[in-house]
């Protein structure tokens, strides 16, 4: 059956913001301000830790590891407060429900995965989800994909990925997959030259598959 691989954060819930927020407040608390634009580089871009901009400035590792969990804290709080789901996900989802074989490839931790879906209800429409905590690399080394692809005997060529930012069209292009791009508030000035298509809704995106799965 032909397989989607959904993206999270930014392509079925708006949670890119909220992540912002939350590693915004603890940096400040040591004196860095981080920006938009930043966050968007490092984060989204080049798939590394926006903490780093703590370690440039010879913060030690024992106060990041601290600041990183209560960054962690701050956003599960958010997640536990704020509607979270984007419009148009549920209906695109139950469009291709028993259609197509979907599941979730993210880089976020479970435990905030299921703090987020246990508002949307999304959880009846995916076959699996993978969360930062099954696999050894993040994105944008294919190793999610990969291990997407191992674990659950998916056929590359009867797949295909759905996501909102440059590290995760990387990680899905070096995993030998097609990639549909969202495009976004956070990733809209990205370079998205190696997907297959991009659109701006993921309704869209659903209307991509159906083509792919009907012709």
């Amino acid at each position: 059956m032909f397989t989607v691989l959904w993206d999270n954060d930014g392509v079925l819930v708006d949670t890119e913001g909220l992540y912002f927020r939350a590693t915004q407040m603890v940096l400040a608390t040591v004196g860095i301000h981080l920006t938009p634009e930043q966050f968007i580089d490092i984060s989204l871009r080049q798939g590394q830790s926006t903490f780093k901009l703590a370690a440039e400035q010879g913060i030690s590792t024992e106060k990041i590891a601290y600041l990183r969990a209560e960054r962690d804290r701050i956003y599960a709080g958010f997640l536990k407060t704020e509607s979270c789901l984007i419009e148009g996900v549920e209906d695109a989802l139950r469009l291709l429900h028993g259609r197509v074989r979907m599941g979730v490839v993210t880089s976020t931790r479970r435990q905030h995965f299921e703090i987020t879906h246990a508002r949307t209800g999304l959880g009846k429409y995916l076959a699996f989800v993978l969360t930062l905590e099954d696999y050894h690399h993040t994105k944008p080394h294919p190793d999610p994909y990969l291990t997407a692809i191992n674990r659950y005997g998916l056929q590359p060529d009867q797949c295909i990925v759905v996501e909102d930012s440059e590290r995760g069209l990387a990680a899905a292009t070096a995993a030998g997959l097609e990639c549909l791009i969202v495009r976004t508030e956070w990733s809209k000035d990205g370079d998205f030259s190696k997907a297959c298509r991009i659109v701006d809704s993921v309704t869209e995106a659903a209307e991509e598959v159906l083509r792919r799965v009907t012709h």
